[in-house]
């Protein structure tokens, strides 16, 4: 008989019909027109009904699941009032028909994290720039992202009345990146994608210490990466505190699944245990291709004024 899948695909596999049922509460969030904004530290830090209702089925439905699991969440809720209709109970078959990478095969609940940002992007989500918007359901082992699914519920919005809306894209370390077309940046293209909602003197001056043939300006980590996977962009930079684990973890998992590399702006790689600090102070350098092209290219100063 066939033996039962291990756990880490078991945990992809319900991460997956999660994000896809998130995806709709985001949808359907915004389709019933009542956004319910709340500005947390400022406004650009935004938290939206789609943000609070997304995080609730998240969790809970992978709680329910995977009790012994450390799931670490972008907003703080109260857990106990859960509606049933929000709880997702599927999985992707075809994830679990996939050999789990041997490295993982023997992993018990409790030493799995997941990051969860429920709505990555949220200011542009509340701005109606819908394709910057992605849910991250990160898989953290060991301290390292090892797995991550990212859904666009908004993947092919401007495609008209008939397109099939939102895509899933999921991966693992060891196994690959699916969901989407690997595709790189053109060779001897500087593209650099970085921020929209959160510049700063520093990380424009980053930036330009770069040279680049062109500046994409968008929201959202996990499109940002997205970026890179499909060859819109070489590297994501950004040299700020401004991000959390919680954009990173998935995002990560699937470009080192696929070759590429993520780091702080000084080269640090980012731990997710579930005892780490959230904020990812010293900023973001990633790229599909070419990295240390970039790294070596970042001036001390700014290097200097970012402290992990």
């Amino acid at each position: 008989s066939m033996a039962s899948p291990a756990l880490l695909m078991r945990v992809v596999a319900s991460a997956y019909s999660v994000a896809e049922k998130a995806a709709t509460i985001v949808r359907n969030v915004m389709s019933a027109g009542d956004l319910g904004i709340v500005e947390k530290a400022g406004p650009n830090d935004l938290q939206t009904k789609a943000d609070r209702l997304v995080q609730m089925s998240i969790c809970a439905s992978l709680a329910r699941k995977f009790p012994k699991v450390t799931i670490i969440g972008e907003e703080e809720l109260p857990t106990d009032d859960v509606t049933e209709d929000l709880i997702e109970d599927g999985h992707c078959e075809e994830i679990l028909k996939k050999p789990c990478p041997a490295q993982y095969t023997g992993i018990k609940e409790e030493e799995l994290v997941i990051w969860v940002d429920p709505l990555d992007g949220t200011k542009e989500y509340t701005e109606g720039l819908l394709d910057h918007v992605t849910v991250l359901i990160g898989i953290a082992y060991g301290g390292k992202a090892i797995a991550g699914v990212i859904n666009q519920p908004y993947y092919n919005y401007e495609a008209g009345a008939n397109a099939v809306l939102g895509r899933t894209i999921w991966g693992v370390l060891g196994m690959g990146a699916f969901g989407f077309q690997l595709s790189e940046a053109p060779a001897g293209k500087h593209i650099v994608v970085t921020t929209r909602s959160h510049s700063s003197a520093l990380v424009n001056e980053c930036i330009t210490a770069l040279n680049p043939d062109h500046v994409i300006r968008v929201g959202g980590a996990g499109n940002k990466i997205i970026q890179l996977i499909e060859g819109k962009a070489s590297a994501y930079v950004f040299a700020s505190p401004g991000c959390k684990k919680w954009d990173t973890c998935a995002p990560e998992a699937i470009l080192h699944a696929v070759g590429g590399k993520i780091t702080d702006i000084r080269g640090n790689s980012f731990q997710y245990n579930k005892e780490v600090k959230h904020m990812n102070s010293a900023g973001v350098l990633a790229t599909l291709r070419n990295y240390d092209y970039y790294a070596s290219r970042i001036p001390n100063t700014v290097k200097e004024s970012l402290v992990p």
